[in-house]
């Protein structure tokens, strides 16, 4: 255990790890938390009290207090020439051959993650600050001890956003005043610190994606950690700029607040997809009748998605905003024919998203770049964005749309499937990694999230299978043992024991079949992190 400028540190402090956390980097990270946590902490217990009244009965909505927000004019701070044309982003965790890839991908944006991609450990934290600070240099390269191969930049590479932790995860292995420190904190003030001198030189700001906010409260606070750094480093305000994910139901009927919240620093909001679902599951767990269907099913064209993705459209427009769109999150194939049904099945996803009015979309893997490009190049020709796109001519969009429960089966296999897939990406995460390719998608903890929640709302609401089944804790505990030993054999016995499936399928058992639905299974999960 060490002390620097006022910071418990508990994990392992190499030589190189002190370039990262020095005496001024430490100071900085201290004035931040001591300014900041306390109001964190009130802003999560108002996320408590709201869903406790989500599961007492009522319904979010849009707020009448903010109503003149709403309706008035006004726009955000005009948006840097870099971040105008993003019409193609890759994400991934801060892993040093990752990086590498990602930046020399095809696309405009690659969006360095600490958040659902990248699993929290002390190593994956302070390496991936190390590696973001040698990317913004230039500098990074990457040797591959097994097959020798080099990785380094190529010309022209991506523009670099980081996303930080969400605002529910702490770092254990970081105190201040004898209390741990957010982790989205943590992200922030070491990547600004290590950074902001570099991109400056290079004629740009530091730009976040900050992820899961619930309300514009949550916004105004970011925007106030944005202030004070701006201030504490001498830059003009809106030096850092900001795209917020709409990932969570409540956040959608705040689109305009949080903008507005952060008019000098925001330039897009994101349609986190995979989060969203899972949020509508997690907010609405009471409702016996907003319950999903297979997650297979649950796509942009059931009706409470395709509302969200066109109100944050058009939210987006009429405040000078960018409307980026969501994840693909295929893997490209090597058969020729199956990677031939993947490729239409991302060009039919990413043009909906562009005949709706996006401004840009993610993807998961730089195979999937070309796709997605080609989308876009044909519908912007040669404008940077979408911004003219107002969608004035739609009706209204409305709670009841927003909230309008799916069609579709709850079929055995779904469930199956869903178990395999918690399953692999829990044992993955608690090893050490984030990000994870499970049966040719690209799974990270939002789609393992809508796995296990999906489970225990059909368990909590006694809802049936397709074939009559009754879906029960006994059912889920006999089908995860199924299941389990079907995971056995695909990945063999070295792997099982390496990535600790034991305590993974005991922490999914435990979690699904738990009486109150655990919040994000990374809280747990953390607690068994490698």
């Amino acid at each position: 255990m060490t002390t620097c400028a006022g910071l418990t540190i508990k994990g392992p402090l190499t030589a190189e790890y002190g370039q990262i956390l020095t005496e001024a980097a430490c100071s900085f990270v201290v004035d931040l938390v001591r300014e900041f946590r306390p109001e964190l902490h009130q802003l999560l217990a108002t996320r408590q009290q709201a869903q406790a009244r989500f599961d007492a009965g009522a319904l979010p909505d849009f707020l009448p207090e903010t109503a003149h927000i709403r309706q008035s004019d006004w726009q955000v701070a005009a948006i840097p020439a870099d971040l105008q044309d993003r019409r193609t982003e890759i994400t991934g965790p801060v892993d040093r051959k990752m990086i590498i890839n990602a930046l020399n991908a095809d696309v405009k944006v690659f969006m360095a993650d600490f958040e659902d991609s990248q699993a929290p450990s002390w190593q994956g934290v302070i390496e991936g600050q190390i590696n973001l600070r040698d990317a913004n240099l230039g500098t990074i390269s990457y040797s591959d001890p097994q097959s020798g191969k080099q990785y380094a930049l190529r010309d022209n590479p991506a523009l670099l956003i980081a996303r930080v932790r969400g605002l529910h995860l702490w770092e254990r292995h970081l105190e201040v005043d004898g209390a741990q420190v957010p982790g989205s904190l943590v992200d922030f003030a070491l990547y600004f610190f290590h950074n902001y001198q570099i991109r400056k030189k290079k004629g740009t700001g530091v730009y976040y994606y900050l992820p899961k906010l619930q309300s514009h409260k949550e916004a105004a606070w970011w925007d106030k950690v944005f202030r004070f750094t701006e201030a504490r480093f001498q830059q003009p305000v809106g030096f850092i700029r900001a795209t917020v994910l709409i990932e969570t139901l409540p956040a959608v009927f705040e689109m305009d607040e949080i903008l507005y919240s952060l008019k000098d620093h925001i330039v897009a909001l994101n349609c986190g997809r995979w989060d969203y679902i899972f949020s509508y599951i997690k907010t609405l767990k009471n409702h016996p009748d907003r319950v999903l269907p297979d997650r297979q099913v649950v796509t942009m064209n059931q009706p409470f998605l395709s509302a969200y993705s066109r109100l944050l459209i058009k939210t987006c427009h009429k405040r000078g905003a960018l409307a980026m769109g969501g994840m693909a999150a295929f893997i490209p194939a090597k058969d020729p024919v199956a990677n031939a049904a993947i490729l239409q099945k991302v060009t039919a996803d990413k043009s909906l998203e562009a005949n709706n009015g996006h401004d840009g979309t993610w993807v998961a893997h730089p195979g999937l770049a070309a796709t997605a490009n080609a989308v876009f190049d044909a519908k912007l020709g040669e404008k940077p964005n979408q911004l003219h796109v107002l969608r004035e001519q739609d009706a209204p969009i409305s709670a009841a749309e927003l909230l309008q429960p799916s069609e579709g089966e709850r079929t055995e296999a779904g469930m199956r499937t869903n178990i395999r897939v918690a399953l692999q990406y829990i044992a993955a995460w608690i090893s050490g990694k984030g990000c994870v390719p499970i049966y040719g998608l690209m799974e990270d903890a939002a789609t393992a999230e809508i796995s296990r929640t999906s489970i225990w709302q059909w368990i909590k609401h006694g809802k049936s299978l397709s074939n009559g089944q009754l879906i029960t804790k006994a059912l889920f505990s006999q089908m995860l043992t199924e299941e389990s030993a079907v995971v056995r054999s695909e990945v063999g016995e070295e792997l099982w024991q390496q990535q600790s499936f034991d305590k993974a399928a005991a922490l999914l058992l435990s979690i699904t079949t738990a009486d109150e639905l655990v919040d994000f299974l990374t809280l747990p999960a953390y607690e068994l992190l490698v």
